[in-house]
């Protein structure tokens, strides 16, 4: 194990124009004077608060230990895999696309950005825009682009608490108003602004243009029914390429491993509490409590962990697959 242990994650907290002063759903006990639109849990920069290691950031600690840290599973050895944040729209986002792997490297990029929403919670009449219009060309896209329309060929669905969303690269997308989304994506933070409702910031619109896709696989992850047993369930939230997110919700320990079975190569796990509180424990390490708005990370080294609920906890686990994973069946 050397000197790793569950890593406590400080939140990094971004401010946007289309942010919230009220973060009080998720984070009760911070206060804000400026519009907050993400908390990034484990980017690069994202800082370890806990233990011998606080204070240093994810990219130091993957080029310090390796795979000792992200496990076998990930391609690059010396980065961490996956870029976790919650989500707090007041406003409509920009409309934005992001590359996949091919249009990112095409511009010199290591990686592109595929990523997917779980939605935590939802107020009535909260949407998203998900991709064109069936039938719609990126020349037709970026004639509405000048004539300040976009909006008008984008795919409004709307969002309700509890679904996942599947983004994948080259699709274009916003979010309206009205929810709390917890993301998890490639750990690349390209973002190619299309259109921003006449707010002055730059677009980006050659490169982005390069990179949307008029036919993509995103939409609302289908999924089968959690298992539940004495009111503590388990489900899968996604499968994909690049992550596995599952969802628990327990009031007794639950134990987990690093290697999946099946896949037969370690990974890094990311714990993520949406509701309660709760104790990770490993052999050889003080215990890491974590709590609503909080990331864990289990560098994959440690092998077996557990999670001992105080009174109940319920969150999410996201890992990097083992093998290769087709994109998730979805609808719109």
């Amino acid at each position: 194990m050397g000197d790793l242990y569950p890593l406590l994650m400080q939140p990094a907290f971004d401010p946007r124009p289309w942010g919230t002063k009220d973060l009080s759903p998720i984070y009760p006990n911070h206060w804000f004077n400026e519009n907050i639109g993400e908390s990034w849990l484990t980017g690069d920069e994202c800082k370890v608060a806990n233990g011998p290691l606080a204070g240093k950031s994810l990219a130091n600690l993957a080029r310090q230990f390796g795979r000792e840290l992200i496990g076998d599973a990930p391609r690059d050895p010396n980065r961490f895999p996956l870029l976790l944040k919650f989500l707090f729209p007041n406003e409509k986002l920009s409309v934005q696309v992001h590359p996949d792997d091919e249009a990112a490297r095409a511009v010199g990029e290591p990686w592109g950005k595929t990523e997917c929403w779980y939605v935590v919670e939802a107020k009535p009449g909260s949407q998203i825009a998900l991709g064109l219009k069936r039938g719609v060309t990126k020349a037709q896209l970026e004639k509405a682009i000048e004539q300040q329309t976009a909006e008008d060929l984008l795919n409004w669905i709307n969002v309700y608490a509890g679904e996942m969303i599947y983004v994948a690269g080259g699709t274009v997308h916003t979010l309206g108003p009205g929810s709390i989304i917890v993301e998890t994506q490639q750990q690349s933070d390209t973002t190619y602004r299309l259109y921003d409702y006449g707010r002055p910031r730059e677009l980006h619109l050659e490169l982005g243009l390069a990179a949307v896709k008029e036919k993509v696989s995103s939409g609302k992850v289908i999924r089968p029914a959690p298992h539940e047993l004495n009111g503590n369930y388990h489900e899968r939230l996604i499968s994909a390429p690049y992550f596995v997110v599952e969802k628990f919700s327990t009031n007794e320990k639950q134990d987990f491993h690093t290697t999946v079975r099946e896949d037969n190569e370690s990974s890094v796990q990311i714990l993520v509490a949406v509701e309660g509180c709760g104790i990770v424990e490993v052999a050889d390490a003080p215990p890491t409590t974590f709590s609503k708005g909080d990331a864990v990370v289990i560098p994959a080294s440690l092998g077996e962990f557990r999670v001992r609920p105080q009174w109940r906890i319920e969150f999410l686990k996201a890992s990097v697959p083992g093998r290769s994973l087709p994109e998730p069946e979805t609808r719109m």
